[in-house]
């Protein structure tokens, strides 16, 4: 099981933070943008942040952030719709598999097992709720059906889950080179 100190806790806390406010803006990377994290945000919070309070202020990070795009930042607000209420079961399967996926957390190469599937599930939930409730609720689609649905998840989901893992190994490196560090300076200390 993953623990750690609260200190450490609240870093990650205003790293995810920062890594929002920088990316938010766009879902896929650009010459001139980072593609947007948010899905890795949310399920790296459910794996480092104990307190479910940190979700709630990432929810309405992400909200306020969508609006000040859209009201002062020129973005186009087609997102914007009814079906942006799905984004919070969306961002919700995220976080709770990567709370999930926390509790099965060892440093060693099984930990592979449960990752993957927190992954996998979390992933296709997010993709389900976020990108199927725009598609048949948002009002933006004319002809709904679940072959069209189902085509535009081939086309989109594989961008998404390639830019999850893009942030989500760059924390899996992060993470592992902490670890051996500390491991580390603690056996030069008993030395």
């Amino acid at each position: 099981m993953l623990t750690l100190s609260i200190r450490h806790q609240i870093i990650i806390g205003f790293l995810l933070v920062a890594l929002m406010i920088m990316t938010r803006s766009h879902h896929f990377a650009t010459l001139y943008s980072l593609a947007d994290a948010s899905w890795a945000i949310f399920f790296l919070a459910g794996v480092y942040l104990r307190s479910a309070w940190p979700l709630l202020a990432l929810i309405v990070l992400g909200g306020w952030l969508d609006f000040a795009a859209v009201n002062w930042g020129g973005v186009d607000d087609f997102c914007i719709s009814p079906a942006y209420m799905f984004m919070l079961p969306a961002y919700f399967s995220l976080w709770l598999a990567g709370r999930w996926y926390a509790q099965r957390h060892q440093f060693s190469w099984h930990t592979f097992l449960p990752l993957g599937t927190s992954i996998l599930v979390g992933l296709t939930l997010c993709e389900l709720l976020s990108g199927g409730g725009f598609y048949f609720f948002s009002g933006r689609i004319a002809d709904t059906n679940l072959q069209a649905f189902g085509e535009q998840v081939v086309k989109y989901f594989p961008l998404y889950i390639e830019t999850f893992l893009s942030y989500t190994v760059i924390a899996i490196l992060i993470h592992t080179f902490l670890v051996l560090l500390h491991r580390h300076s603690n056996r030069a200390v008993i030395r």
